[in-house]
Order: structure tokens, then sequence, then C-alpha cells
């Protein structure tokens, strides 16, 4: 996948991610949710967008690895959603599977990198 496009992709993932904490619950649990996946998801597109500047292939491995643990933690939290009822149907649904496609593409590039750097 282009960089370009994937820079796009993790950036809209952020901001349908933002959308979706705007229809949480305005509770305790609805807050402290929306705190925690907003901030995984932006990290998700910030960090994917800081692997341009890596000094070298470790730094680049580094920071691919803060990316896949950011959009596993955004996973994580968007089945928390569902699965507390906070937010159902399919807006949710569609971006547990963006959050699964992206963990796995990171997953590949980190894989890929080490293999590379051998």
């Amino acid at each position: 996948m282009d960089r370009k496009i994937l820079q796009q992709r993790t950036k809209q993932f952020h901001i349908d991610v933002i959308k979706l904490c705007e229809g949480l619950p305005r509770n305790a649990a609805g807050f402290e949710t929306a705190k925690q996946i907003i901030r995984s998801a932006g990290s998700v597109g910030a960090n994917y967008r800081a692997t341009v500047r890596a000094k070298s292939t470790a730094d680049f491995i580094y920071k691919i690895e803060v990316v896949l643990e950011e959009a596993d933690e955004s996973h994580y939290w968007l089945e928390v959603i569902r699965d507390a009822g906070l937010r159902t149907g399919e807006e949710v649904d569609r971006l547990i599977v963006e959050a699964n496609e992206l963990t796995a593409i990171f997953a590949a590039t980190d894989k890929t990198a080490k293999m590379n750097r051998k």
C-alpha cells in the first residue's frame, strides 16, 4: 500500500473515532473510554507519519512497533465500546474491522522490516 494512502487512512481512522466518541454516553465510562480511544487512534496516525523521519532501519522498526501497539490498543477499546454497549451498530463494527486491518498491515510491515534488516 502506498505510504500517502496509508497516512490518509490512519488520519481518517482518527477522525472517524473522534466522531464515534461524540455519541458515547456522557458519564464516567463514556468520558474515560473516549479519552483512551481518541488518544490511541490519534497515535496510530501521528506515529505512522513519524516513520518517514526514521534515522535508520532500527529507528523505523521501533517507530512502526509503536504504531502497531497503538493500532492494537485502538482495536481493544473499540471492542470494549461495543461489548459494554456504549455504542453499537455498523459504524462501530466498521471501525473494529479497520483497526484490525491496520494492525495486520503494521504487523506485516514490522515483520518485513526485520527480515530486510538481516
